[in-house]
């Protein structure tokens, strides 16, 4: 488990120790050597990896490769809204299990899609609470229907007592790669800090019990299937797929597939 703490400029003081509490996480002090820092900047929440070279972790849905993404992604057309059905007339509710960075429940609540992502990962989850309070203050993403829940996706299906979402989407951690130098750091300091995805194949299940239409599974483009179960439409790109699993009153045919 990586050592972890938080710091801040001075002005950000109050934000630190609030989190700090809710996280359960020390105060940074200089006697101590971490492998990461959760630090307040002025106008942002930040992971500092102090034992490599990286530029600091933020989650930012106002520039980079966001904004991009959200100014000029293909829209309705990229392969993520056909497998979550959505069109002109169709804007599922979806809910996001391995909501991660967000940066695919952004891309669809950009859609117009009302999305609910589910991060464990505590460090993750205040990343991308930070990210989405600083986006929900611009007037282009104000009315961003978002919410990340910090809970353990297992734990919130079984407590659920009805259908979730129309959707349910799972975007499970990639599988290791021996060189590391072909895994962005962005990839690599989240599975150092959440480990690898084990446990993901066994969500499937559930979430088919509690979705009202699909499930929806991101693949690489040559991975196995998250389960023995085979998908009812595949939706393949150059690099990733997407798998998706029809309810029983979706009301799709199954079994087709579409190229990119």
């Amino acid at each position: 488990m990586p050592n972890i703490a938080i710091s801040f400029i001075t002005s950000r003081q109050l934000d630190a120790q609030a989190l700090a509490e809710q996280l359960q996480l020390p105060l940074a002090n200089t006697d101590h050597d971490y492998d990461y820092l959760l630090h307040y900047e002025a106008d942002r929440l930040q992971l500092i990896c102090c034992q490599q070279d990286f530029s600091p972790l933020e989650v930012d849905f106002i520039s980079g490769s966001n904004w991009h993404r959200y100014r000029y992604g293909g829209g309705k057309s990229q392969l993520i809204a056909k497998a979550c059905g959505i069109k002109t007339t169709n804007k599922p509710s979806i809910l996001d299990l391995t909501g991660g960075l967000a940066r695919d429940a952004f891309a669809l609540a950009s859609l117009g899609c009302d999305v609910t992502a589910i991060e464990r990962h505590p460090v993750i989850a205040a990343l991308v609470i930070d990210g989405l309070k600083r986006a929900k203050n611009t007037t282009a993403l104000a009315s961003l229907s978002l919410q990340l829940i910090m809970a353990d996706a297992f734990s919130y299906l079984s407590n659920a007592t009805n259908t979730l979402a129309d959707v349910i989407y799972l975007d499970p951690m990639y599988p290791h790669r021996e060189k590391s130098s072909l895994v962005k750091k962005d990839m690599r300091i989240l599975r150092d800090l959440v480990g690898d995805d084990d446990d993901s194949s066994h969500l499937l299940e559930p979430a088919r019990q509690l979705a009202r239409k699909r499930v929806v599974v991101k693949r690489p483009y040559h991975a196995a299937t998250l389960t023995p179960r085979k998908p009812d439409l595949q939706y393949s790109g150059k690099s990733a797929r997407f798998d998706v699993y029809l309810c029983a009153n979706s009301g799709h045919q199954a079994n087709n597939t579409e190229k990119d």
